[in-house]
């Protein structure tokens, strides 16, 4: 690509031949700067959620290394600097907790410093949407560079995938068809490299939706942590972002309604995670794009799922880099996509895919012959979820989506894992699991406890799945016919908290229904008596997310952070 000279940002900065221009430039070049560095080079922030808190994250510091050399060679001056980690397996109560307050640290650290563009290093579930909100608040140029998945967990000689398989040995054990011993020799093979979770759970999920966003090069999706064509995509990241500065390509440039929905209906074909469905809504809410979760049930519910993928299919991420990653589906979905929409490369979508092979079509399937028909996440409405509501059919089982049952209702997590396992709890096969306090005010935080471990006694009876309904989230990895995000939550008093034990309620996914069989006038009566109580957190950020969040179908994001703040910061230091 061709360059032009245009002013840049960081003139604001190191322009300037007076006192100010003098402390910017002077203590930079402590760090052993030669003064051209300050003479109209491009000054690119490395963007690092390096962290050992976060394995996921670990090796970013390597790979920030791989970008810097990108930078140097196009004549940009690289400049990394950290932001808040957000460690999905290590948090409490939830990383989705800080979401938002990464967005904060990375928007404020763009926008306080000499920046021209940016280079996001993220992959860890909730650094990525994190750090594209911040950074389209700010709107200088940048590019996305994942950490990418770990290399497939191997047990007893066989292939087993992060969380999927975690939940499925945790049930066994449970159920008495697994040992203890046999549970903590998986959990020895389970992770065997640096990177993230190697199913198609959230990270790479988002991972590979910033290729649909065209925020990223191709493959960033599917290229495992260790292998290394991950550090020659950071490399040529590095060396793409300096152009983007020349060129002005800016987040306005590249995103739209349209990309947004290539984004959903990459999702549906993928069988990504559902939490996709806020945090699409969460940075399309930065960039001011009006999503709305009609927009997820209409482009996604004819793609058929094509990636036999766990927790919805057989495979692993290594496998379906392979088989030819996110460009490779891409391609099969040409005919469902806008292929018009341009992405970081300075090319269209469809340019960036058109020639993109398929090498196994075992793990990415063909549009005639799909994994399954219908895939995309399905939104529900009803008396029992207003607001609306959500369930991935490709994770559930078949013959629980259209279902009726009596409500079992667990008033808090912590209620939850008092009774689940008592003999007295009053639960069958066909009963309906409720979990109330969850949402993202409620617990705070909207952790990824919806796909409730079924009762002792269900599964010693050989059942693997129930219906189960709550305001919370659940892992990408995980699996099951759970209903989620229900909105309004419980905590600010929605239809969820007026739910009692024996209470019938109907699912009817293809309608699109969820049904709460209580008449109008009791549940009026119930709201009438319902008290709700204070929130326990009255200091620091908890309480600033208690007070601000939006519900899950507005994305969850801060309400004072949705738009822009822009890049411009006109007052000095000095």
């Amino acid at each position: 690509m061709g360059t032009k000279k245009r002013k840049l940002r960081s003139t604001a900065w190191y322009g300037k031949m007076n006192k100010d221009g003098f402390i910017h430039r002077s203590w930079m070049k402590s760090q052993g700067l030669p003064q051209d560095a300050f003479d109209g080079r491009p000054i690119i922030g490395i963007c690092n959620t390096w962290s050992e808190l976060t394995p996921c994250n670990s090796h970013l510091r390597e790979i920030a290394e791989y970008v810097k050399r990108g930078v140097w060679e196009s004549g940009g001056v690289p400049l990394e600097f950290p932001v808040m980690s957000l460690g999905e397996t290590q948090m409490r109560p939830t990383a989705m907790l800080f979401r938002n307050l990464l967005s904060m640290d990375v928007e404020e650290s763009i926008r306080a410093n000499p920046l021209d563009g940016v280079v996001l290093l993220g992959g860890c579930d909730k650094t990525t949407p994190g750090q594209v909100m911040g950074a389209c608040s700010v709107g200088v140029p940048f590019i996305v560079v994942s950490s990418g998945p770990m290399l497939n967990g191997k047990y007893k000689g066989n292939d087993i995938g992060s969380g999927t398989d975690v939940w499925k040995f945790s049930e066994a054990v449970r159920a008495g068809t697994m040992t203890m011993q046999d549970f903590m020799n998986a959990e020895a093979g389970m992770s065997r490299s640096r990177g993230t979770c190697m199913t198609m759970g959230t990270a790479s999920t988002m991972a590979s939706l910033m290729e649909a966003l065209g925020l990223c090069l191709p493959h960033n999706g599917a290229l495992p942590a260790v292998d290394a064509r991950r550090q020659t995509l950071a490399h040529l990241s590095g060396r793409r972002i300096v152009e983007m500065v020349h060129e002005d390509s800016t987040p306005e440039s590249i995103l739209t309604h349209e990309s947004f929905l290539n984004a959903i209906r990459l999702n549906a074909a993928i069988g990504g995670s559902t939490n996709a469905v806020m945090h699409l809504l969460a940075i399309a809410g930065r960039m001011g794009i009006t999503l709305t979760l009609e927009d997820f049930d209409s482009a996604g519910r004819d793609i058929p799922l094509l990636c036999n993928l766990m927790p919805s299919g057989t495979y692993l991420m290594e496998d379906f880099c392979y088989a030819g990653g996110v460009p490779a589906v891409l391609r099969r979905l040409a005919s469902h996509i806008d292929g018009r929409c341009m992405t970081v490369t300075g090319k269209t979508l469809a340019e960036n895919v058109k020639d993109a092979p398929v090498w196994n079509d075992d793990v990415i399937h063909t549009l005639e012959k799909p994994v399954l028909e219908n895939a995309g996440i399905a939104i529900l409405r009803g008396n029992l979820c207003p607001g609306g509501a959500i369930i991935k059919p490709s994770a559930a089982s078949p013959e629980l989506l259209h279902h009726r049952g009596k409500a079992v209702v667990f008033e808090s997590i912590e209620d939850y894992k008092t009774r689940i396992d008592s003999p007295e709890l009053e639960v069958d096969k066909d009963s309906i699991l409720v979990l109330k306090g969850c949402g993202p005010k409620g617990y705070p935080g909207m952790p990824e406890v919806g796909n409730m471990a079924l009762p002792q006694k269900i599964l010693e009876q050989g059942v693997t799945d129930m219906v189960r309904i709550s305001d919370a989230r659940m892992s990408g990895t995980a699996f099951g016919t759970v209903v989620l995000h229900v909105v309004p939550e419980s905590r600010l008093g929605g239809p969820l908290a007026l739910v009692k034990n024996g209470d019938m309620i109907s699912l009817n996914v293809q309608e699109r229904s969820l049904q709460l069989e209580v008449s109008d006038e009791v549940m009026e009566q119930r709201k009438a008596a319902l008290v709700l109580e204070a929130s326990p957190h009255t200091r620091g950020y908890y309480k600033l997310y208690v007070d601000t969040v939006l519900q899950a179908d507005q994305g969850a994001d801060l309400s004072f952070l949705v738009g822009s703040s822009g890049s411009v910061v006109t007052r000095e230091s000095h």
